[in-house]
Protein backbone atom coordinates (compact mmCIF):
# COMPACT_ATOMS: atom_id res chain seq x y z
CA UNK A 1 0.00 0.00 0.00
CA UNK A 2 3.07 2.55 1.04
CA UNK A 3 4.54 1.11 -2.39
CA UNK A 4 1.22 2.34 -4.32
CA UNK A 5 1.32 5.50 -2.51
CA UNK A 6 4.35 6.68 -3.28
CA UNK A 7 4.04 5.75 -6.85
CA UNK A 8 0.75 7.79 -7.20
CA UNK A 9 3.24 11.01 -5.06
CA UNK A 10 5.42 10.51 -8.14
CA UNK A 11 2.82 10.20 -10.78
CA UNK A 12 1.13 13.42 -9.53
CA UNK A 13 4.02 15.40 -9.11
CA UNK A 14 5.55 14.41 -12.94
CA UNK A 15 2.53 15.75 -14.17
CA UNK A 16 2.25 18.71 -11.78
CA UNK A 17 5.64 19.28 -13.58
CA UNK A 18 4.37 18.69 -16.87
CA UNK A 19 1.77 20.87 -16.76
CA UNK A 20 3.30 23.42 -15.44
CA UNK A 21 6.28 23.59 -18.29
CA UNK A 22 3.65 23.62 -20.91
CA UNK A 23 2.03 26.38 -19.44
CA UNK A 24 4.99 28.06 -18.98
CA UNK A 25 6.19 27.37 -22.51
CA UNK A 26 2.90 28.41 -23.81
CA UNK A 27 3.25 32.22 -22.03
CA UNK A 28 6.80 32.80 -22.64
CA UNK A 29 6.79 31.30 -26.59
CA UNK A 30 5.42 34.43 -28.27
CA UNK A 31 4.43 32.17 -31.52
CA UNK A 32 1.24 31.04 -29.50
CA UNK A 33 0.26 34.52 -29.46
CA UNK A 34 -1.65 36.68 -26.62
CA UNK A 35 -4.94 37.04 -25.52
CA UNK A 36 -7.37 40.04 -25.91
CA UNK A 37 -7.83 42.28 -22.79
CA UNK A 38 -9.93 42.86 -20.25
CA UNK A 39 -10.78 45.84 -21.93
CA UNK A 40 -10.84 44.08 -25.03
CA UNK A 41 -13.52 41.41 -23.68
CA UNK A 42 -15.85 43.79 -21.78
CA UNK A 43 -16.53 45.65 -25.35
CA UNK A 44 -17.53 41.79 -26.63
CA UNK A 45 -19.90 41.12 -23.89
CA UNK A 46 -22.91 42.97 -26.06
CA UNK A 47 -22.57 41.41 -28.97
CA UNK A 48 -24.85 38.84 -30.50
CA UNK A 49 -21.75 36.31 -31.14
CA UNK A 50 -20.32 37.29 -27.97
CA UNK A 51 -21.47 34.35 -25.06
CA UNK A 52 -19.70 33.79 -21.59
CA UNK A 53 -16.37 34.60 -23.16
CA UNK A 54 -16.31 32.93 -26.07
CA UNK A 55 -16.97 33.85 -29.64
CA UNK A 56 -19.74 31.71 -31.65
CA UNK A 57 -21.06 30.65 -34.78
CA UNK A 58 -24.30 32.10 -35.90
CA UNK A 59 -25.71 28.51 -36.18
CA UNK A 60 -25.12 25.52 -33.55
CA UNK A 61 -21.27 24.13 -34.64
CA UNK A 62 -19.80 21.19 -33.79
CA UNK A 63 -15.87 21.13 -34.18
CA UNK A 64 -15.41 17.68 -33.94
CA UNK A 65 -18.80 15.50 -34.94
CA UNK A 66 -18.74 12.52 -32.64
CA UNK A 67 -21.58 10.91 -33.70
CA UNK A 68 -19.96 10.10 -37.00
CA UNK A 69 -16.74 7.90 -36.51
CA UNK A 70 -16.11 7.53 -40.20
CA UNK A 71 -13.64 9.90 -42.28
CA UNK A 72 -14.19 11.15 -45.35
CA UNK A 73 -12.69 7.37 -46.34
CA UNK A 74 -14.77 4.20 -45.94
CA UNK A 75 -12.14 2.83 -43.67
CA UNK A 76 -10.83 5.80 -41.41
CA UNK A 77 -7.67 3.60 -39.94
CA UNK A 78 -6.28 3.53 -43.47
CA UNK A 79 -3.92 6.01 -45.23
CA UNK A 80 -5.84 7.44 -48.64
CA UNK A 81 -3.59 6.85 -51.44
CA UNK A 82 -1.68 10.02 -52.35
CA UNK A 83 -1.86 12.04 -49.19
CA UNK A 84 1.02 13.74 -49.93
CA UNK A 85 2.63 14.18 -53.44
CA UNK A 86 5.02 11.88 -55.08
CA UNK A 87 7.86 14.40 -55.43
CA UNK A 88 8.06 18.18 -55.67
CA UNK A 89 4.91 20.16 -56.98
CA UNK A 90 5.19 22.56 -59.98
CA UNK A 91 5.32 25.76 -59.42
CA UNK A 92 5.85 29.08 -61.35
CA UNK A 93 9.01 31.37 -60.85
CA UNK A 94 6.75 34.74 -59.39
CA UNK A 95 7.03 37.64 -61.82
CA UNK A 96 7.16 40.45 -59.67
CA UNK A 97 6.91 42.86 -62.37
CA UNK A 98 3.18 41.70 -63.43
CA UNK A 99 2.95 41.81 -59.44
CA UNK A 100 4.42 45.15 -59.68
CA UNK A 101 2.78 46.92 -62.19
CA UNK A 102 -0.71 48.64 -61.95
CA UNK A 103 -2.69 45.97 -63.34
CA UNK A 104 -5.15 43.96 -60.77
CA UNK A 105 -4.11 40.47 -60.35
CA UNK A 106 -3.92 37.42 -57.76
CA UNK A 107 -0.89 35.32 -56.49
CA UNK A 108 -1.26 32.36 -54.96
CA UNK A 109 1.46 31.34 -52.24
CA UNK A 110 -0.34 27.38 -51.55
CA UNK A 111 -3.13 26.50 -49.03
CA UNK A 112 -5.12 29.97 -48.39
CA UNK A 113 -2.08 32.94 -49.16
CA UNK A 114 -2.41 35.22 -51.72
CA UNK A 115 -1.13 38.54 -53.11
CA UNK A 116 -3.65 40.74 -54.22
CA UNK A 117 -3.13 43.72 -56.20
CA UNK A 118 -6.62 46.07 -56.73
CA UNK A 119 -6.35 49.64 -57.37
CA UNK A 120 -2.50 49.23 -57.70
CA UNK A 121 -2.87 48.35 -53.25
CA UNK A 122 -1.09 45.08 -52.54
CA UNK A 123 -2.77 43.43 -50.37
CA UNK A 124 -1.70 40.01 -48.59
CA UNK A 125 -4.72 37.39 -47.75
CA UNK A 126 -3.78 34.93 -44.90
CA UNK A 127 0.52 35.01 -45.49
CA UNK A 128 1.64 31.77 -43.92
CA UNK A 129 4.46 31.81 -45.67
CA UNK A 130 6.86 29.75 -43.80
CA UNK A 131 7.75 25.80 -44.10
CA UNK A 132 6.19 24.74 -41.08
CA UNK A 133 1.95 25.21 -39.81
CA UNK A 134 3.27 25.44 -36.16
CA UNK A 135 4.14 27.17 -33.45
CA UNK A 136 7.26 25.14 -32.85
CA UNK A 137 9.82 24.43 -35.69
CA UNK A 138 10.28 20.54 -34.44
CA UNK A 139 6.96 19.86 -34.98
CA UNK A 140 3.66 19.99 -36.80
CA UNK A 141 2.41 20.11 -40.79
CA UNK A 142 5.57 20.86 -42.93
CA UNK A 143 4.51 22.59 -46.61
CA UNK A 144 5.34 20.19 -49.43
CA UNK A 145 7.92 20.29 -51.75
CA UNK A 146 8.31 22.73 -54.35
CA UNK A 147 9.98 22.91 -57.79
CA UNK A 148 11.43 25.57 -57.36
CA UNK A 149 12.24 27.37 -53.67
CA UNK A 150 9.89 30.75 -54.59
CA UNK A 151 8.87 30.60 -51.02
CA UNK A 152 13.45 31.19 -49.53
CA UNK A 153 13.23 35.11 -49.97
CA UNK A 154 9.33 35.61 -50.72
CA UNK A 155 9.17 38.49 -48.36
CA UNK A 156 12.44 39.60 -49.26
CA UNK A 157 11.32 40.33 -52.93
CA UNK A 158 7.84 41.20 -52.05
CA UNK A 159 7.03 45.33 -52.69
CA UNK A 160 5.42 47.07 -50.13
CA UNK A 161 1.94 46.12 -48.73
CA UNK A 162 -0.63 48.14 -48.26
CA UNK A 163 -2.29 45.82 -46.02
CA UNK A 164 -2.55 42.09 -44.11
CA UNK A 165 -6.39 40.65 -44.20
CA UNK A 166 -6.30 37.62 -41.61
CA UNK A 167 -9.25 35.48 -41.69
CA UNK A 168 -8.55 33.94 -38.35
CA UNK A 169 -5.84 32.99 -36.00
CA UNK A 170 -5.25 29.22 -36.72
CA UNK A 171 -1.53 28.27 -37.51
CA UNK A 172 -2.11 27.49 -41.19
CA UNK A 173 -3.70 30.85 -41.84
CA UNK A 174 -1.72 33.27 -39.03
CA UNK A 175 1.59 32.62 -38.78
CA UNK A 176 4.69 34.19 -36.57
CA UNK A 177 7.47 33.95 -38.51
CA UNK A 178 5.87 35.31 -41.62
CA UNK A 179 3.87 38.56 -39.70
CA UNK A 180 7.10 39.13 -37.74
CA UNK A 181 9.62 39.38 -41.62
CA UNK A 182 6.33 41.54 -42.51
CA UNK A 183 5.69 43.55 -40.48
CA UNK A 184 8.35 46.42 -41.43
CA UNK A 185 6.71 46.73 -44.67
CA UNK A 186 3.21 46.22 -44.58
CA UNK A 187 1.20 49.75 -43.57
CA UNK A 188 -2.04 48.32 -42.36
CA UNK A 189 -3.64 45.10 -40.82
CA UNK A 190 -6.96 44.24 -40.92
CA UNK A 191 -8.10 41.20 -38.64
CA UNK A 192 -11.30 39.87 -36.84
CA UNK A 193 -11.91 41.11 -33.29
CA UNK A 194 -9.54 39.85 -30.89
CA UNK A 195 -6.85 39.05 -33.13
CA UNK A 196 -4.85 42.28 -32.40
CA UNK A 197 -3.65 40.52 -28.90
CA UNK A 198 -1.21 38.21 -31.33
CA UNK A 199 -0.02 41.05 -33.45
CA UNK A 200 0.38 43.66 -30.61
CA UNK A 201 2.47 41.10 -28.86
CA UNK A 202 4.33 40.57 -31.83
CA UNK A 203 5.59 44.28 -32.22
CA UNK A 204 2.72 45.37 -34.87
CA UNK A 205 1.38 49.03 -33.17
CA UNK A 206 -1.99 49.33 -32.37
CA UNK A 207 -2.77 52.29 -33.96
CA UNK A 208 -1.74 49.79 -37.76
CA UNK A 209 -4.46 47.40 -36.43
CA UNK A 210 -8.24 47.84 -37.36
CA UNK A 211 -10.48 45.05 -35.84
CA UNK A 212 -14.12 43.98 -37.21
CA UNK A 213 -17.16 41.95 -36.32
CA UNK A 214 -19.11 40.35 -38.54
CA UNK A 215 -20.86 42.74 -41.44
CA UNK A 216 -18.75 45.93 -39.92
CA UNK A 217 -17.37 47.56 -42.95
CA UNK A 218 -14.31 50.51 -43.34
CA UNK A 219 -12.83 52.10 -45.98
CA UNK A 220 -9.20 52.19 -46.54
CA UNK A 221 -7.27 54.02 -48.98
CA UNK A 222 -10.44 53.72 -51.33
CA UNK A 223 -11.47 50.70 -50.52
CA UNK A 224 -14.44 49.02 -49.14
CA UNK A 225 -13.60 46.09 -46.90
CA UNK A 226 -15.78 44.29 -44.73
CA UNK A 227 -15.63 41.02 -42.46
CA UNK A 228 -18.35 38.17 -43.06
CA UNK A 229 -19.03 35.72 -40.97
CA UNK A 230 -17.90 31.98 -41.27
CA UNK A 231 -18.79 28.69 -39.68
CA UNK A 232 -15.80 27.66 -37.75
CA UNK A 233 -13.67 27.94 -34.41
CA UNK A 234 -10.41 29.85 -33.17
CA UNK A 235 -7.24 29.07 -31.17
CA UNK A 236 -3.85 28.95 -30.94
CA UNK A 237 -3.39 26.55 -27.58
CA UNK A 238 -5.59 24.67 -25.27
CA UNK A 239 -6.77 27.76 -23.39
CA UNK A 240 -8.21 30.51 -25.54
CA UNK A 241 -10.05 28.56 -27.88
CA UNK A 242 -12.96 30.52 -29.49
CA UNK A 243 -11.08 33.78 -27.16
CA UNK A 244 -10.85 35.69 -30.91
CA UNK A 245 -13.23 35.90 -33.98
CA UNK A 246 -12.92 33.96 -37.11
CA UNK A 247 -14.36 35.45 -41.29
CA UNK A 248 -14.18 35.93 -44.21
CA UNK A 249 -13.11 39.39 -46.32
CA UNK A 250 -14.98 41.20 -49.05
CA UNK A 251 -13.00 43.54 -50.45
CA UNK A 252 -14.32 46.20 -53.12
CA UNK A 253 -12.31 47.84 -55.75
CA UNK A 254 -13.39 50.73 -57.77
CA UNK A 255 -13.26 48.13 -60.51
CA UNK A 256 -13.20 44.90 -59.14
CA UNK A 257 -15.00 43.12 -56.18
CA UNK A 258 -12.86 39.94 -54.46
CA UNK A 259 -14.41 37.46 -51.51
CA UNK A 260 -12.28 35.26 -49.84
CA UNK A 261 -14.31 32.79 -47.45
CA UNK A 262 -11.91 32.28 -44.78
CA UNK A 263 -12.10 28.90 -43.47
CA UNK A 264 -15.73 27.36 -42.74
CA UNK A 265 -18.58 25.12 -43.31
CA UNK A 266 -21.14 25.46 -45.59
CA UNK A 267 -24.21 27.57 -44.11
CA UNK A 268 -27.01 30.39 -45.26
CA UNK A 269 -24.35 33.18 -44.35
CA UNK A 270 -22.87 32.91 -48.39
CA UNK A 271 -26.12 34.25 -49.17
CA UNK A 272 -26.44 36.97 -47.22
CA UNK A 273 -22.90 37.55 -48.16
CA UNK A 274 -24.04 37.27 -51.81
CA UNK A 275 -27.27 39.77 -51.51
CA UNK A 276 -24.77 42.17 -49.39
CA UNK A 277 -21.67 42.50 -51.43
CA UNK A 278 -22.02 40.29 -54.52
CA UNK A 279 -21.47 40.35 -57.51
CA UNK A 280 -18.19 39.26 -57.28
CA UNK A 281 -15.02 39.22 -59.72
CA UNK A 282 -13.42 36.47 -58.35
CA UNK A 283 -13.70 34.47 -55.21
CA UNK A 284 -11.32 32.52 -53.31
CA UNK A 285 -13.33 29.65 -51.48
CA UNK A 286 -12.31 27.00 -48.97
CA UNK A 287 -13.05 23.28 -49.95
CA UNK A 288 -9.26 21.33 -49.81
CA UNK A 289 -9.55 19.72 -46.37
CA UNK A 290 -12.46 18.11 -45.46
CA UNK A 291 -13.74 15.19 -43.43
CA UNK A 292 -17.38 13.90 -42.21
CA UNK A 293 -16.12 13.89 -38.87
CA UNK A 294 -16.07 18.19 -39.27
CA UNK A 295 -18.21 18.97 -41.74
CA UNK A 296 -19.55 21.56 -39.59
CA UNK A 297 -16.19 24.08 -40.17
CA UNK A 298 -14.74 23.04 -43.39
CA UNK A 299 -16.85 22.30 -47.07
CA UNK A 300 -16.43 19.74 -49.73
CA UNK A 301 -15.23 20.96 -53.46
CA UNK A 302 -19.39 20.53 -54.24
CA UNK A 303 -20.05 22.96 -51.36
CA UNK A 304 -17.00 25.03 -52.30
CA UNK A 305 -18.59 25.50 -55.68
CA UNK A 306 -22.60 26.44 -54.02
CA UNK A 307 -20.85 28.66 -51.91
CA UNK A 308 -19.62 30.59 -54.95
CA UNK A 309 -23.19 30.55 -56.61
CA UNK A 310 -24.51 32.02 -53.26
CA UNK A 311 -22.20 34.89 -52.97
CA UNK A 312 -22.87 35.42 -56.97
CA UNK A 313 -19.42 34.82 -57.95
CA UNK A 314 -18.41 35.29 -61.51
CA UNK A 315 -15.24 33.21 -61.13
CA UNK A 316 -13.77 30.76 -58.42
CA UNK A 317 -10.44 29.49 -56.91
CA UNK A 318 -10.30 26.85 -54.85
CA UNK A 319 -8.05 27.18 -52.16
CA UNK A 320 -6.91 25.17 -48.87
CA UNK A 321 -5.11 23.08 -50.47
CA UNK A 322 -1.51 22.84 -52.75
CA UNK A 323 0.52 23.09 -49.54
CA UNK A 324 -0.23 21.05 -46.60
CA UNK A 325 -2.20 17.65 -45.95
CA UNK A 326 -4.60 17.94 -43.36
CA UNK A 327 -7.43 15.28 -44.14
CA UNK A 328 -7.31 11.90 -44.73
CA UNK A 329 -7.91 12.35 -48.66
CA UNK A 330 -5.55 12.48 -52.24
CA UNK A 331 -4.07 15.77 -51.78
CA UNK A 332 -5.20 16.69 -55.61
CA UNK A 333 -8.90 15.19 -55.14
CA UNK A 334 -10.14 18.86 -53.89
CA UNK A 335 -9.32 20.39 -56.90
CA UNK A 336 -10.49 17.27 -59.72
CA UNK A 337 -13.58 17.18 -57.29
CA UNK A 338 -14.45 21.21 -57.78
CA UNK A 339 -13.47 21.55 -61.33
CA UNK A 340 -16.12 18.18 -62.06
CA UNK A 341 -18.88 20.02 -59.76
CA UNK A 342 -18.13 23.45 -62.08
CA UNK A 343 -18.54 21.97 -64.93
CA UNK A 344 -21.92 20.17 -63.83
CA UNK A 345 -23.34 23.66 -62.43
CA UNK A 346 -21.06 25.78 -65.16
CA UNK A 347 -19.07 27.68 -62.89
CA UNK A 348 -16.17 29.62 -64.33
CA UNK A 349 -12.92 27.94 -62.30
CA UNK A 350 -9.46 29.15 -62.34
CA UNK A 351 -6.46 27.51 -61.18
CA UNK A 352 -3.06 28.61 -61.33
CA UNK A 353 0.35 26.91 -60.49
CA UNK A 354 1.01 28.17 -57.57
CA UNK A 355 3.59 31.57 -57.56
CA UNK A 356 1.72 32.04 -61.13
CA UNK A 357 0.24 35.82 -61.39
CA UNK A 358 -3.30 35.98 -62.58
CA UNK A 359 -4.51 38.78 -64.28
CA UNK A 360 -8.19 40.01 -62.96
CA UNK A 361 -9.19 41.05 -66.34
CA UNK A 362 -13.29 41.68 -66.90
CA UNK A 363 -13.45 38.18 -68.63
CA UNK A 364 -11.39 36.08 -66.59
CA UNK A 365 -10.58 32.86 -68.30
CA UNK A 366 -7.55 30.48 -68.02
CA UNK A 367 -7.17 27.18 -70.04
CA UNK A 368 -6.75 24.42 -67.31
CA UNK A 369 -3.45 22.64 -67.85
CA UNK A 370 -3.73 20.05 -64.98
CA UNK A 371 -0.05 20.85 -63.30
CA UNK A 372 -1.29 18.65 -60.47
CA UNK A 373 -0.89 15.78 -62.33
CA UNK A 374 2.88 15.64 -62.93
Amino acid sequence: MRKLKKMMLYLFSFLLLLGVSITLFINLDPAFGGNPTKEQKETYQNLSNYVNGKFVNEVPTDVMNSSDASSTNKDSTSEAKDRNPAGPIPVSVIDWNKIKSENDSLTWFGHSAFLLSIDNKKLLIDPMLSPIASPVSFAGVRRYNYSKDIMLHLIDEMPPIDAVFITHDHYDHLDYQSIVKLKSKVSHFFVPLGVSAHLIRWGIPKENITELNWWEETKYQGLTVALTPARHFSGREPFNIDTTLWGGWAILGKNKRLFTSGDGGYDTHFKEVGKKYGPFDITLIEGGQYDRRWADIHMTPEQSVQANLDVNGKTMMLMHWGAFTLANHSWKEPIERALKEAKKREVNIVAPKIGETVLLDSDLHMPLNSWWNF
